[in-house]
């Protein structure tokens, strides 16, 4: 703030200068002025003798004459020297006059010096502002960290949410950073690293600000990326820089976001950039092999790959603790709404518990993004509070897309969609362990979603049964299967719901070993993101024969057709009830999924 504040104050010195420049020019112009005569007229001045006195240079003559309003004031004037021979008209007219050598110094002085001058001086000045916002090329070695005081960080652990076990290890940290004889008593030392790994999202970023609120030490955040330059060698020399200011000023925190682009497992590829990033990271695990734990220089570090990182960095001595921000369960969803919930100065009667439960698998990042968006949709449509409504909407927006009220879907398209999204809500309905149906709408969304079904989980499920998983493949299938019961023939709308089916039923065979064929055997070796959801390599081939493959293939395929027969099966025992569903969907556009278990149970009690 202060360096931008003095380059504009130098720029208005700058201005004010020209302006100085400029107006004594013309006052100097003014007071000195000599007057400019033609030739012809200081020659007819020379015969009525009104020329006192000139000097003669190669160019030019210049003197004075009598004043024509007083003889007895003289007035400079200056002339062109045309005639070489003017000494002889001067004699005859008994002028005094001399011969002067011109001085061109001056002119020089204006005409070169000056303009040269002005142009170093831009040039220094927009030098000096660039360096200021890129460093020049003897300071490529200086580390680009920034380093923050606990009165510029305004986070502490009371805006972290969900996240309790993580938050109970850094505690500990900055307690031994406060008071590290307590620890040093017991012959305790401090651990050298910390790497925080989690999905993105899940607040570990926002952690290491919560760390820098509440330290009171210097902390020193920068970027993985950050360390990579186009010279070779410039990464190491930021290492070694920054360990060394951390070390000045212990008791310290680095923090490093996005590790894994500095940290990547060395030795694959061996060209180009991959030799700079390896000599970085071997400087960055000398650096942390060279400290005195002690000290107080605390490492900290942000990865949502730690399936990538070398291992060198993991053992213990490197990052002795790692530190896993996962997903919020129900509980920790429930905390970090109530921390966004604070902000909204309008709001109505929320259920935080239901809300919660309408949001599994969000982390913080997506639970801040819904609470915002729902306030936003409060105020597009002139409500005087933020409503439970408000709320919904915003969670479909958040899974499905921006609803499309003005595509324009002809009546036969309209219908397809109506059945098929029928066809996954009762399937779902109909089937032991699947999700509960909430609502089912023929409302476009997003990009390419002609309609959805939102199943809403009663609670977090970590572990999936063999019956939960064919049933979720069933409830995915039911929407092809009302298509050809109802309409003889499928369409493309199945696409999405054919991909998810198919990589659940080949997770069933290769990874789950749920297949009587393929034996309890696991058969992808290839490494999988631990925390991201990649969606690449649905084919890939592990380490097993040509034969097994055939064998994986046709236990994909048989799992998938059999669930398909069951979802024909059960629309088929339900068809009047899809057939009176779909007039009121295609007439509402949207029904609750109570209305659906309502009509089961009404043809239930009928039959």
């Amino acid at each position: 703030m202060n360096m931008e504040q003095h380059h504009k104050v130098s720029i208005w010195y700058f201005i004010i200068g020209v302006w100085v420049v400029l107006i004594l020019q013309n006052y100097l112009a003014s007071t000195y002025a000599i007057k400019t005569i033609p030739y012809s007229q200081f020659v007819q001045k020379l015969k009525q003798g009104d020329i006192v006195e000139i000097s003669i240079t190669e160019r030019q003559i210049q003197g004075s004459m009598k004043s024509e309003t007083a003889s007895d004031q003289k007035t400079p004037f200056r002339t062109v020297r045309v005639d070489p021979d003017t000494s002889e008209l001067l004699d005859k007219y008994q002028v005094k006059y001399s011969a002067t050598i011109e001085s061109t110094f001056f002119r020089d002085l204006f005409s070169w010096i000056v303009p040269v001058l002005l142009f170093v001086g831009v040039w220094f000045f927009l030098m000096k502002r660039l360096s200021a916002q890129q460093p020049g090329f003897m300071s490529l070695g200086k580390n680009k960290a920034k380093v923050h005081k606990q009165e510029d960080v305004d986070v502490s652990f009371e805006d972290v949410a969900g996240v309790d076990e993580a938050v109970a290890e850094l505690v500990e940290v900055i307690d031994f950073l406060k008071n590290p004889d307590k620890y040093l008593e017991f012959g305790a030392s401090l651990p050298k690293g910390l790497l925080l790994v989690g999905p993105p999202g899940t607040g570990k970023t926002l952690l290491a600000q919560a760390v820098a609120g509440e330290s009171h030490v210097p902390f020193y955040s920068i970027s993985g990326s950050e360390f990579v330059e186009l010279f070779v060698g410039m990464g190491a020399a930021r290492v070694r820089d920054l360990f060394e200011q951390a070390k000045a000023n212990a008791p310290c925190i680095i923090f490093i976001d996005e590790m894994d682009a500095l940290g990547k497992a060395r030795g694959f590829g061996g060209v180009g950039g991959h030799d700079e990033r390896e000599q970085t990271l071997n400087q960055l695990l000398v650096e942390m092999d060279g400290f005195d734990p002690n000290v107080g220089v605390v490492l900290m570090a942000a990865t949502n790959r730690p399936e990538v990182l070398d291992p060198a960095l993991l053992r213990p001595g490197r990052f002795d603790r790692q530190v896993l921000v996962d997903r919020p369960d129900k509980q920790g969803r429930i905390a970090i709404l109530q921390v966004h919930l604070k902000k909204i100065q309008k709001l109505g009667d929320i259920d935080v518990e239901e809300l919660a439960n309408m949001t599994p698998g969000m982390v913080g990042a997506d639970l801040a993004s819904l609470v915002n968006e729902a306030t936003l949709l409060a105020v597009r449509n002139r409500k005087k509070i933020v409503e439970k409504e408000n709320f919904e909407e915003a969670v479909e927006r958040i899974i499905a897309g921006l609803e499309k009220k003005n595509r324009l879907i002809n009546p036969k398209e309209r219908k397809i969609v109506a059945y098929h999204e029928l066809g996954h809500a009762l399937v779902a309905l109909s089937l032991p362990g699947t999700d509960p149906v909430k609502k089912i709408t023929i409302v476009p969304r997003g990009i390419a979603a002609l309609g959805y079904t939102l199943q809403v989980p009663i609670e977090d499920r970590f572990l999936m049964t063999k019956t939960e998983l064919l049933g979720k493949i069933s409830s995915l299938l039911g929407g092809r299967a009302a298509e050809e019961m109802i309409f003889k023939d499928i369409s493309t709308g199945a696409h999405n719901d054919l991909a998810k089916a198919t990589d659940i039923a080949r997770s069933m065979v290769t990874e789950y070993g749920m297949s009587k064929k393929a034996g309890q055997v696991y058969y992808k070796s290839e490494p999988q993101a631990m925390f991201l959801q990649q969606g690449l390599n649905r084919n890939a081939r592990g380490e097993y024969s040509d034969e097994t493959a055939r064998i994986i293939d046709q236990e994909v395929r048989n799992i998938i057709d059999d669930q398909y027969t069951i979802a024909l099966k059960l629309l088929d025992e339900k068809k009047d009830i899809l057939e009176e569903a779909a007039v009121e969907l295609l007439e509402k556009e949207k029904i609750d999924g109570s209305y659906l278990e309502e009509l089961i149970r009404q043809k239930e009690t009928e039959g």
